[in-house]
């Protein structure tokens, strides 16, 4: 599988993605025929190598002109709503996936603004963040990625710097607030840098793609890549993006475990705890019978999650139970390509999912619901209508 790994050892921004794909190999003219489906008029891609401390890395810049300088009330280098760029990128000639991730990224970026402003998604009015540079920044990071089919992207934790910004708002700190909101649930660290390291645009895009942000996954680099900053630092401004194949053919992906010890809680407390964990993210909860201090019998409550979500479940937990502190742990695992389908049965039209590994079927579970609730209708066992899906399943009827 093919897998993308970005080294975000000096930060991250938009025109620093597509610098260090260009870098890497992805074709500059393939790109530029890409994004002219945007129907943007009035800019110029520049691509230029540089060198950051002696580093050499490709430095990728969208030049847009103010409406000012074209004499042009509505010219492209204006405010833009997140109602105009979704508009203006579905009536693009991209792909439905190009437009969907886009969006997403977009998207997510406004709801940030929003929060911060404290204003509804509606009456956010992109500045620099959805002029022509940054529209292209996203939209040519997510096509960039499509033409060179990288199918998985991972992220190192990302660097918090410190010191202050300029922009439409006057001055603010960095991280920028909407950056701030972006980053919630990934591993950051502490860097010492005055100035932006992760911009909006960037901590959106990466934020949206990357499975998870920690060590590199186990792969044979086929090529590595540099994109350049725009200042100079003590330490190389670029932003290192690793291209390779997995070495097995299975998904990989890191989650964490939120769990704690419970000897002193009524057990009818547990059901509403688990239906807000998993309401919340959680992608299993369980809990396990152990010997705690002194003898006495307790609970090991356990949820696992992907990193966004650890604050949210743990917050849970220390409301809803009597726990006074959670442990994380970092977990890898091997999980089996899933897909939902649909078989007409005698029982009606029933849903399973299928498991798949280097695209062999290797299970298939009927979905307990569906079984659970034809077995009150017809008033036959569970197990008779799951025997019944799964000698189904092979028949033409079935479909996604």
């Amino acid at each position: 599988m093919k897998t993308a790994y970005f080294d975000c050892f000096s930060g991250i921004s938009g025109n620093m993605i597509l610098g260090a794909l260009l870098d890497a190999g992805l074709s500059f003219n393939v790109l530029k025929k890409q994004l002219s489906k945007l129907r943007i008029k009035n800019y110029k891609l520049q691509i230029t190598k540089t060198k950051k401390n002696g580093i050499a890395a490709s430095y990728f810049e969208v030049h847009a002109p103010h409406a000012s300088e074209v004499h042009a009330p509505h010219a492209e280098h204006q405010h833009r709503s997140l109602t105009n760029i979704i508009s203006l990128i579905n009536k693009s000639k991209l792909s439905s996936s190009v437009k969907e991730k886009s969006i997403g990224i977009f998207t997510r970026l406004a709801k940030a603004e929003a929060k911060i402003h404290g204003v509804s998604v509606n009456k956010i009015h992109f500045h620099e963040v959805g002029a022509v540079d940054a529209i292209v920044d996203i939209v040519g990071a997510v096509c960039a990625l499509e033409i060179m089919g990288i199918e998985e992207i991972y992220c190192s934790p990302l660097p918090v710097s410190r010191g202050y910004i300029n922009c439409a708002h006057g001055i603010l700190p960095v991280p920028a607030p909407a950056t701030a909101e972006l980053i919630k649930g990934v591993s950051v660290y502490g860097s010492r840098v005055c100035g932006e390291l992760v911009t909006p645009t960037g901590s959106a895009i990466i934020t949206s793609l990357a499975k998870s942000f920690g060590d590199c996954p186990a792969m044979k680099i086929l090529s590595v890549g540099y994109g350049a900053g725009k200042i100079d630092l003590d330490q190389p401004n670029a932003l290192r993006v690793l291209i390779g194949e997995t070495s097995e053919n299975m998904n990989k992906e890191t989650i964490y475990s939120v769990e704690t010890n419970i000897d002193d809680m009524n057990p009818q407390i547990f059901e509403d705890v688990f239906e807000s964990l998993f309401s919340n993210g959680a992608l299993d909860v369980y809990m396990t019978s152990i010997i705690m201090k002194k003898g006495r019998p307790g609970i090991l409550l356990t949820a696992l999650c992907k990193e966004k979500d650890i604050n949210t479940l743990s917050e849970i937990i220390l409301r809803h139970t009597t726990s006074l502190g959670v442990r994380i742990t970092k977990h890898s695992r091997i999980v089996a390509d899933r897909e939902i389908k649909t078989v007409k049965t005698k029982y009606g039209n029933m849903r399973f999912k299928i498991a798949k590994l280097s695209g062999k079927t290797v299970n298939i579970r009927p979905e307990y619901e569906y079984c659970k609730k034809a077995s009150k209708k017809y008033g036959v066992p569970i197990k008779t209508i799951m025997a019944e899906i799964v000698g189904a399943v092979h028949e033409p009827s079935v479909k996604k």
